[in-house]
């Protein structure tokens, strides 16, 4: 395997990182409840990656069992504890534990637990999960070919 084709092409380097202090305030939500911080979205990293920090609640649920057909996604546990479908078994997953799941791959999360819990979603390559984040709360009046269509505009096939 071999490094992918160069995309900087200057000889000196450049002043283009950005940095995020923890003391950010959630781009959707709130603490304490369910928010989502965007740290690394598909524009910032031109489209390479996107990588959130999702902030659970106690007993927040999750959504159904689901797969993608274009971006894979990665968890990561950084407290409490979520479970993680990963196609074939429900794990309780705890601060530390890693979960990958290819394009295709059958997958789902939940905080069933009474305390709340916080993870680092990593979807490669990058994909406008901010949109999805944002409009997904707003699709219960939706009519059933209203939800269809936006679950395939945001690459999102439910199972279940």
């Amino acid at each position: 395997m071999s490094y992918p084709e160069q995309v900087y092409r200057g000889d000196e380097g450049e002043v283009s990182a950005r940095f995020r202090p923890e003391s950010t305030p959630p781009d959707l939500g709130e603490r304490g409840k369910d928010a989502i911080h965007y740290l690394a979205t598909t524009a910032t990293t031109q489209g390479e990656f996107g990588l959130y920090r999702v902030e659970m609640k106690a007993r927040a649920g999750g959504p159904r069992t689901h797969f993608h057909k274009t971006i894979s996604e990665s968890f990561y546990i950084l407290d409490g504890t979520v479970r993680l479908y990963d196609g074939a078994r429900w794990v309780d997953a705890h601060k530390g534990d890693f979960l990958h799941v290819p394009q295709g791959g059958l997958h789902a999360f939940r905080n069933d637990s009474d305390a709340p819990a916080d993870m680092l979603l990593l979807f490669t390559p990058g994909a406008p999960r901010e949109e999805y984040f944002e409009q997904v709360s707003q699709l219960a009046d939706a009519t059933d070919e209203e939800r269809a269509k936006f679950f395939d505009k945001h690459d999102s096939y439910f199972v279940e």
